[in-house]
């Protein structure tokens, strides 16, 4: 599994096949009760093996055992060079998918084969399906309804302490550090040496650029 696994996703160990006998493998898909898990895939390919995954869903005729399979986004503002506007798709958790589905020896084993899944993520070495607080904060996230909807973060490219340079505006050519990093407006305060004194600057995130 590429990557560190996020703070904000549950804590878990890798998780073991469900034990023998704790669900039925017989049992008719249709109408089985599903639960959402968090599974760790490849870094950077969330997507190619959400498509996979689907693909060996149909194909194995396990239809009913599945649900919905997520890549977790939000909605995010990013600014090009040339600070035109656009909104894009940000992955909440890069390396992990959300797949909602009825777990058994068959479903399991389907999950385990995909080529790009590493695991589920569990506890005391079982898949833990997620709570359902945590699954509807997320599914509103991803897809956020036009009453709830909350104002747009902006994705910004640099953190505190990243070393920059001003491209454009009063203070162009000089050099700092990124001391805080405001998402909401997007916009970036940088400690610039003025005078011979460090001073706070805030500017348009697209006003810098890395060093």
């Amino acid at each position: 599994m590429a990557g560190e696994q996020p703070a904000n996703e549950p804590a878990g160990t890798t998780a073991s096949a469900p034990e023998s006998g704790s669900v039925s493998t017989s049992a008719a898909g249709e109408g089985l009760a599903k639960d959402w898990y968090i599974l760790k895939v490849a870094f950077n390919r969330e997507d190619k093996i959400r498509e996979a995954l689907l693909k060996r869903v149909k194909i194995s005729g396990l239809d009913d055992y599945f649900g919905e399979i997520l890549v977790p986004t939000e909605d995010v503002v990013e600014f090009t060079r040339a600070g035109k506007r656009r909104v894009v798709k940000r992955k909440l958790y890069p390396g992990y998918l959300m797949v909602q589905m009825h777990l058994d020896d068959d479903s399991w084993f389907l999950i385990r084969e995909t080529a790009g899944i590493s695991d589920f993520t569990g506890t005391a070495g079982k898949p833990a399906p997620m709570s359902p607080g945590e699954v509807e904060r997320i599914l509103k996230t991803t897809r956020p309804d036009e009453e709830d909807a909350q104002p747009l973060k902006t994705a910004i490219p640099f953190k505190s302490g990243d070393r920059v340079r001003v491209k454009e505006g009063y203070f162009q050519n000089l050099e700092g550090d990124v001391d805080k990093v405001d998402e909401a407006n997007g916009r970036i305060t940088v400690i610039i040496s003025i005078f011979g004194r460090s001073t706070p600057v805030e500017l348009d995130h697209w006003q810098v650029e890395a060093m």
